[in-house]
């Protein structure tokens, strides 16, 4: 079973949608005492890195996440949930993330007038390392929605990346922490894949397919 962190920012709905189209089994609770119990965790957050955190905070579940995380079950966040998962952004001032990976979250520089920013839209991932979430799956283009992006990464943590300007880590992952910073929901075929490869990761792992 997988558990999707409901917080109060997450896209809740398209992510329990895609999971269905999948027919994998999944819950959404804020309790952690409920998501303990799942298989694997899906993170998903749009909008304010800092108010994420303080929401996190306010329900006890940074702790629980990290507990979680520690204890090597698959952990996937999910845009702003994938930046989330980093040591801090600037956005809003400096506020501290998770600190599952090495990172820190900066805003997209503006290359031209012409770019915008928000990155809005569809762009190609280059794949760099091999991982569980790429198995079988070949570069083409998902969808993202963000301002603010993983500088200061680990390069051996940064699975797949996009360029906007500057090169976007768009899939990271060390041991049995993972993110996207797209929307693989929404990102048709290859989005639907690389959940489906998250999620068989977390399943198999516990013996459930």
């Amino acid at each position: 079973m997988i558990g999707i962190v409901d917080y109060g920012m997450g896209n809740l709905f398209s992510v329990a949608k895609a999971l269905e189209r999948l027919d994998v089994p999944y819950f959404i609770s804020e309790d952690r005492r409920e998501l303990e119990k799942a298989d694997g965790l899906l993170l998903p957050g749009v909008g304010s890195f800092r108010d994420a955190m303080t929401l996190l905070a306010r329900q006890e579940l940074v702790g629980f996440i990290k507990e979680y995380a520690a204890g090597g079950k698959p952990l996937l966040g999910i845009c702003l949930g994938m930046q989330l998962l980093y040591d801090e952004s600037e956005e809003n001032g400096s506020t501290e993330g998770l600190g599952l990976l090495k990172g820190r979250v900066i805003r997209i520089p503006r290359q031209t007038e012409e770019m915008k920013i928000p990155h809005m839209g569809w762009n190609k991932l280059k794949f760099l390392h091999d991982s569980p979430l790429l198995e079988g799956l070949e570069e083409d283009h998902v969808y993202f929605v963000h301002s603010y992006y993983v500088s200061e990464e680990d390069p051996e943590e940064v699975v797949a990346a996009a360029q906007y300007g500057v090169e976007v880590p768009a899939v990271v992952g060390k041991e049995n922490v993972f993110g996207m910073q797209f929307h693989p929901e929404k990102s048709s075929e290859l989005g639907m894949k690389l959940l489906r490869n998250f999620t068989k990761l977390a399943l198999e792992r516990e013996g459930v397919q």
